[in-house]
């Protein structure tokens, strides 16, 4: 038997429980991974409470990333063996709050050796996000990056890219998490009513990008700054980001391969905010939900 932290139907957290099932068998093109880690993002949240549509079936698993060792390849599978570390999305329909998850062999990547499984479970959807947004628009070195919700686990990958290819990074976070934010060598600033200003004092000509992870009016208070409306890119708000000229969210088939190599390598170094065991996945949930957590959130079976 294999245990799933699940929600039984759409809501709040009183809907959810961990529960036992048989260990799932993989399908065509897909392996089976034994969880060793599964990232928490606000994903969960909004799957559990039907904003992704209320259609599932039910009762459903959480958790859209994790990391693990593969324990059984289906039919049609080339390219991984029984053991292998890896980590990657869920297959559509899957969650990964559980000891064994489903993927698609074609969405997995190889676990860097260096890596550990809790970070290695951060980089599938916060990384690829990170990479996505932070490439969506391209900028010269010296160009000038604001990351809007920089504390969070997309936020924190983002202000590191940003460093990285050395633009110069204007964080927007909280006062909790301005230590997370200036450790990737941004400029923080507080979060609020006086975020504009502080940003306009420090970039006076403009910001060449404004990465959103925030959206509605602290988003429309910053737009204003962007040298041109098209350089907004937006992971949480796609329709106001739209309106003000910008765009949503362009994924790049190849951004989880290209983010593990960056991870791989130590040039990127997520932060794992904190570790909670599958028995205590409502707890991770909760942490998340109330948005103080800096980086992310892990559940390990």
């Amino acid at each position: 038997m294999s245990r799933v932290y699940v929600f039984t139907q759409y809501g709040g957290p009183e809907t959810e429980e961990l529960r036992e099932r048989p260990v799932p068998e993989p399908g065509p093109g897909q392996i089976l991974v034994k969880v060793r880690a599964a990232g928490v993002n606000p994903a969960d949240l909004k799957l559990r409470e039907g904003q992704f549509g209320r259609s599932h079936t039910m009762p459903r698993t959480l958790g859209f990333e994790v990391s693990g060792v593969v324990a059984a390849v289906g039919p049609d599978v080339e390219g991984y063996a029984v053991g292998e570390a890896v980590l990657g999305p869920v297959a559509p329909g899957e969650g990964g709050f559980a000891d064994h998850a489903l993927l698609r062999a074609k969405d997995a990547v190889a676990k860097p050796e260096d890596v550990s499984f809790e970070v290695a479970a951060t980089v599938p959807v916060a990384g690829t996000a990170a990479y996505d947004l932070t490439h969506q628009v391209e900028l010269e070195e010296g160009q000038t990056m604001l990351v809007l919700g920089a504390g969070g686990g997309v936020g924190h990958m983002a202000c590191e890219i940003g460093r990285v290819h050395r633009f110069r990074v204007i964080g927007v976070a909280s006062e909790a998490k301005r230590e997370i934010v200036e450790s990737t060598g941004a400029t923080w600033v507080a979060s609020g009513d006086g975020a504009a200003g502080a940003v306009r004092e420090l970039a006076p000509d403009g910001v060449d990008l404004l990465v959103d992870l925030v959206g509605g009016q602290p988003l429309r208070d910053l737009a204003p700054l962007v040298t041109s409306p098209d350089r907004i890119v937006s992971a949480a708000d796609e329709q106001t980001a739209t309106e003000l000229g910008g765009s949503g969210r362009a994924n790049d088939p190849e951004a989880l391969e290209k983010i593990v190599g960056v991870v791989g390598h130590g040039v990127l170094t997520p932060e794992v905010a904190a570790v909670f065991p599958l028995d205590r996945a409502g707890e991770a949930l909760a942490a998340v939900a109330e948005g103080h957590s800096r980086g992310k959130t892990v559940i390990v079976p």
